[in-house]
């Protein structure tokens, strides 16, 4: 049209701008990584595997260090090298025995045992006290000689007795709903617990004392005491434990090393002190296995109190986390353990193992690093000497049935299948197989399409 403004052309036809596409984007590495960890962290048989595997490494880490450590201190004896070495090899194969006959034992067997392990327990640490039976060690009355170079402890076998029983003890009122009343959660726990202490405290061995407490503040706390009644039975064992300091030179000389840098006049601090300079030459990676400088005469009780020490000289800052981490680890899974079950012995039962084992392993790792008075506990599972890995062995048999025990895990254990001793024939024939197989994927495709797709 001649009035058209576009002079007969036609209109342009202006483009539609999309919205750019938006690409995906990428994850993150490290939160993919972390996700992961979180979900292989909340496997129901995570806390079996981390018991498992933690202990077994521990005490196969222990074993060299005990060797490494020992074999200066076996020589000036006059005694072989590998002298210790074969006698904590003996003894932790003992304790594979009670490691797997503990964890395959059903709850019902372990309430059983509570009350003769007691009662042995009992027995046997009155029994040091009987002139001719009991010796001394480092000036401690708790020991018993089996004959030849064979000691036993039995205040070792005395923590393993506080747990079970007082596990079974608090379980049986909780269920008769008595635990409310502060007269059945003190009575018999605390009096028989005391008693034991005082056995214990008769040959002078304080440091196992602290730990046996420590183990009853913890049944105390998994049974829910009230806060007037917890800080009331903690004050009345923080006095006795300070009469028994102020009244001793020896403790009252331990103590005042912690944190030395120095051995002081008569070396009173010379152990802590060495103990220092161990860790100290260590590094990052360590002198290397076998190199220790101070396992030659400079500290005392290198493959037992101190083993750390010399780890951490042979193996560097390295080993010494490496050692830490596996303890956290299990500390961790006991926790779990603890917090996952819903029957009552298996609660106080495995929060007692676990405060027994990483109270001991903080005291006297902490002992080490000059921030504890020395103790003379051993490192659990890590340590030279038989009468502690035994019980100790026994008791993390009792998490491993405990962790196999909880539902999640029972069900997860039933839904692996073997994957050796199958026979040729379990699987059909080769056209079964593939039919078998065949359907598998039938359905696995069909559950894949989504509603409505044919």
């Amino acid at each position: 049209m001649p009035g058209s403004r576009t002079g007969g052309r036609p209109p342009v036809q202006r483009t539609v701008r999309r919205p750019p596409a938006v690409r995906p984007r990428r994850d993150n590495p490290v939160l993919r990584l972390y996700l992961r960890v979180r979900r292989a962290w909340d496997r129901p048989l995570t806390a079996y595997y981390l018991i498992l595997g933690g202990s077994l490494l521990i005490t196969v880490l222990g074993l060299v260090m005990v060797y490494s450590a020992s074999q200066i201190t076996a020589l000036q004896k006059s005694l072989p090298g590998s002298f210790f070495f074969r006698k904590q090899l003996l003894a932790a194969a003992i304790g594979a025995g009670l490691l797997f006959a503990a964890s395959r034992m059903p709850v019902k067997l372990h309430r059983a045992l509570a009350y003769p392990i007691l009662a042995g327990a009992v027995f046997t640490m009155a029994l040091v006290q009987v002139p001719g039976i009991g010796m001394a060690v480092n000036g401690n009355q708790n020991w018993i000689s089996l004959g030849g170079s064979f000691q036993l402890q039995p205040s070792e076998f005395g923590k393993l007795a506080l747990v079970l029983w007082g596990a079974d003890l608090l379980a049986r009122k909780q269920d008769k709903k008595l635990l409310a009343q502060w007269k059945h959660m003190l009575v018999p726990l605390v009096p028989v617990a005391f008693m034991l202490l005082g056995l214990i405290m008769l040959g002078g061995d304080m440091g196992t004392a602290i730990i046996l407490t420590a183990v009853l503040f913890g049944l105390l706390w998994l049974a829910g005491a009230p806060t007037r009644l917890f800080v009331g039975v903690l004050a009345v064992a923080a006095a006795i434990g300070a009469v028994l300091i102020k009244t001793s030179p020896n403790r009252m000389a331990r103590l005042q090393c912690i944190g030395a840098t120095d051995p002081g006049p008569g070396d009173a601090c010379w152990q802590a002190v060495h103990g220092i300079y161990a860790l100290a030459s260590g590094g990052i990676f360590g002198s290397g296995l076998g190199a220790s400088v101070e396992k030659w005469g400079q500290l005392p009780e290198a493959h037992t109190d101190f083993i750390f020490a010399v780890t951490g000289e042979e193996l560097g800052l390295a080993g010494t986390l490496s050692v830490l981490a596996l303890f956290a680890a299990l500390g961790y899974a006991g926790i779990r353990v603890a917090g996952r079950t819903e029957d009552p012995f298996v609660r106080y039962a495995a929060g007692g193992v676990t405060t027994w084992i990483t109270a001991q392993a903080v005291i006297n790792i902490g002992a080490v690093l000059g921030l504890l008075p020395i103790a003379g506990v051993p490192l659990p599972l890590f340590s030279y000497g038989g009468s502690a890995l035994l019980p100790t062995m026994f008791a993390i048999g009792l998490l491993i049935a405990f962790a196999r025990d909880e539902p999640a895990a029972r069900a997860a254990l039933a839904m692996r299948q073997p994957r050796f001793g199958r026979k040729r024939g379990a699987g059909g024939s080769g056209p079964v197989r593939r039919l078998r197989r065949w359907n598998t994927m039938r359905r696995r495709a069909s559950a894949a399409r989504p509603s409505g797709e044919r």
